[in-house]
């Protein structure tokens, strides 16, 4: 099997200079939390790392789709979709894609004198399974933002409010019930159960099957009372949700693309834009130049 660090179809990655981490260290505000590495890889076939030297910055990934692995004091631990986990620093560690359902994974290198607090107790992969209170949607534009703010420029202003975002979105995974209770939804008919479920999995082509079991009916049934409410088609709302993200990802990120393709689920980039297209209005590259506001 070929092994492949990097290179993945759709991928993004920002690694900080070392003078840039110098700043970050220097800063009170930056210096307890703080990143070097930030980037997500999108079905990374045959991913391996192997560190035989330890690296002084913790390691933390989340899997959203497919399965892999990772081993640190000669333990070795399984990964599934929905999963995160954090490698200690300073010990040697490898982790992996698997074979058969290769991850899609959001990473970041983090040190800084609190660093140790977010990784304690975290020693095996843990679960944030999506459920009627989840807040997936929010963390993930949390962890664009960061990367996008990054994306801007090093400058002071923007690696603090950086350094400021990773406590929270740390935080998000490591409270989670608190991060959950705090927007809680009273409204919890099947419609809206449907719907958050929907965009809790926006990077994924979940199937309608997969939708209906989740509200508890029948394909057939939840299909018809869906369309009532809607007017549309459960699979035809789900891609105007996409839709509605890529054009998020147009406006407001540098992303390419097959990028954006990639990021809401969709792994041949002519289909994503003949559907874009069709529901925009426009191509994606048209809709990328055209005047806001």
């Amino acid at each position: 099997m070929i092994k492949r660090k990097d290179g993945f179809n759709g991928e993004r990655a920002i690694i900080l200079p070392s003078a840039v981490i110098q700043m970050l260290e220097a800063s009170a505000i930056s210096a307890p939390l703080y990143i070097t590495d930030i980037g997500y890889y999108p079905h990374a076939e045959n991913h391996f790392r192997k560190r035989e030297k330890a690296i002084s910055r913790f390691v933390f990934i989340y899997c959203a789709t497919g399965s892999g692995w990772f081993e640190s004091n000669g333990i070795r631990q399984d990964v599934n979709e929905n999963q995160y986990f954090i490698l200690p620093a300073d010990k040697p560690h490898q982790y992996g894609s698997s074979e058969t359902k290769p991850w899609t994974i959001y990473w970041i290198h983090f040190g800084g004198s609190l660093a140790y607090d977010y990784y304690k107790g975290i020693h095996f992969p843990v679960d944030i399974h999506p459920d009627n209170s989840s807040r997936m949607d929010y963390r993930t534009e949390l962890f664009e933002e960061i990367f996008h703010t990054l994306e801007l420029g090093y400058s002071i202003e923007n690696l603090e409010y950086v350094s400021s975002a990773l406590h929270h979105y740390l935080g998000s995974l490591r409270y989670l019930q608190s991060y959950r209770n705090a927007e809680k939804r009273s409204d919890k008919d099947m419609i809206t159960m449907a719907i958050h479920f929907m965009k809790e999995n926006i990077e994924k082509q979940i199937t309608l099957t997969e939708i209906a079991e989740h509200v508890g009916y029948s394909v057939s049934h939840f299909s018809a009372l869906f369309n009532k409410r809607t007017h549309y088609s459960p699979t035809n709302y789900m891609n105007q949700l996409k839709m509605q993200r890529a054009c998020q990802l147009l406006d407001f990120t540098d992303m390419k693309i097959y990028q954006i393709a990639y990021k809401i689920g969709f792994s041949d980039c002519y289909y994503f834009s003949r559907l874009f297209h069709k529901t925009i209005g426009l191509s994606p590259s048209a809709y990328k130049k055209q005047k806001k506001g």
